[in-house]
């Protein structure tokens, strides 16, 4: 039968999962989800048969994994957890593959936590919760920023002084995950399409878009940290730095309230005052809902055409993530005004969630991502016998 890998993608409120066999090619034996961790959490699982959903105690992601634990030691059968993978959303600048999480390797990724304050401490968290499940497990992170390491440079620099590009402050990127899945799903499903210009649209709670050339990402509307670009559940996306320095000379706030408010009090529900649940605005009739909304999708409209002129051109449009992936309306609000880019919505199809819902020259997709399946193969790899 074979050892176990066991994937964990952990949150600021929740905490996902998936089990696999070892070897080559990793088979998903389970998945599921942790969410709603400090307010009202649940637990979604899925092994086989229909999906089991039921409230659980769960205060932080500690207590999250020890839930997810007690729900899949009936499945390990015997068999032990030989390698363990983790969703780190913030690799630094210098790694581009997944890597053993030694404690060498966790001290200096603590030290990224201020720049994705949502989600660094919890991945670091749950690696050591892991650690102490699993201690003879191989732990692997795989990072989201490694996707986006061979940007130009000009996609990565910003114009201070250069010193600070030097000690690190550069345009990361993140989804990475995400968008590797994407990608290679996307070649492997339609050939035609292989070494040409991806436009890859990530739009969750986080969201971001991104440009690939050839399999390889040219430019990503995230930067420094996964606060740029899109507006995002409750995250703000691109801002004038003018407005920070305003806040901070007329409000008097500090760095630690500007964080609070940037990740925590924008995006959707900052602008609409209602809800940061792409589903809730689109079922409100309130003003604030529908301004959060249309917003929503002026700057990714407009960050597709950036990103067109970025690679000079389209050849494939693609939807991922929550928002991405379920939402019908607000693709066809997207993609409905792309027609300079040979962009024709299929409505019919769009509304079935049909994997194309295009009729135009340059397709467009809707792909279920995978980041479980990403970090899983890499651990299986890491798990292969040196040759």
């Amino acid at each position: 039968m074979g050892q176990r890998i066991l994937t964990i993608n952990a949150g600021s409120s929740s905490v996902k999962f998936a089990l696999y066999t070892s070897g080559e090619t990793p088979d998903c034996l389970a998945q599921g989800l942790v969410q709603g961790i400090g307010s009202t959490p649940s637990f979604k699982f899925k092994s086989g048969g229909p999906t089991d959903t039921k409230l659980i105690d769960a205060r932080d992601q500690t207590q999250a994994l020890e839930v997810i634990l007690a729900e899949i030691t009936p499945l390990l059968d015997g068999q032990d957890v030989a390698g363990v993978g983790h969703r780190i959303v913030h690799g630094g600048p210098l790694r581009a593959t997944p890597t053993e999480l030694t404690e060498d390797v966790l001290a200096d990724l603590a030290t990224f936590n201020p720049l994705a304050p949502l989600h660094q401490p919890h991945n670091l968290s749950a690696v050591n919760a892991a650690k102490e499940a699993f201690p003879y497990a191989l732990q692997i992170g795989c990072f989201d920023t490694a996707f986006h390491r061979n940007h130009p440079w000009e996609n990565d620099i910003y114009a201070i002084p250069r010193k600070y590009y030097q000690q690190g402050v550069k345009r990361y990127g993140f989804h990475g995950l995400s968008y590797d899945y994407v990608s290679h799903q996307l070649v492997r499903d339609h050939p035609e399409l292989h070494g040409k210009r991806i436009i890859m649209c990530h739009l969750g709670s986080g969201a971001s878009i991104c440009a690939v050339n050839n399999g390889v990402s040219i430019s990503s509307s995230m930067g420094f940290s996964p606060l740029d670009g899109i507006p995002m559940s409750t995250r703000s996306g691109h801002l004038d730095p003018g407005i920070l320095l305003y806040l901070m000379e007329t409000e008097g706030m500090t760095a630690k309230e500007l964080t609070h408010m940037l990740y925590y009090e924008s995006g959707l529900l900052g602008l609409s005052g209602i809800s940061h649940d792409m589903q809730v605005l689109e079922a409100s009739d309130a003003q604030g809902a529908k301004d959060a909304v249309e917003y929503f999708v002026y700057r990714v409209r407009r960050e597709i055409g950036a990103m067109a002129a970025t690679l000079s051109g389209i050849d494939a449009l693609v939807f991922c993530g929550g928002i991405g992936e379920n939402s019908p309306n607000i693709r066809l609000q997207i993609i409905e005004r792309l027609g300079f880019l040979g962009i024709e919505p299929d409505t019919k199809a769009n509304a079935q969630n049909a994997t194309r819902i295009s009729k135009g020259a340059t397709p467009v997709f809707v792909l279920p991502t995978d980041e479980e399946q990403v970090i899983a193969n890499a651990v299986a790899k890491a798990l292969l016998p040196a040759h």
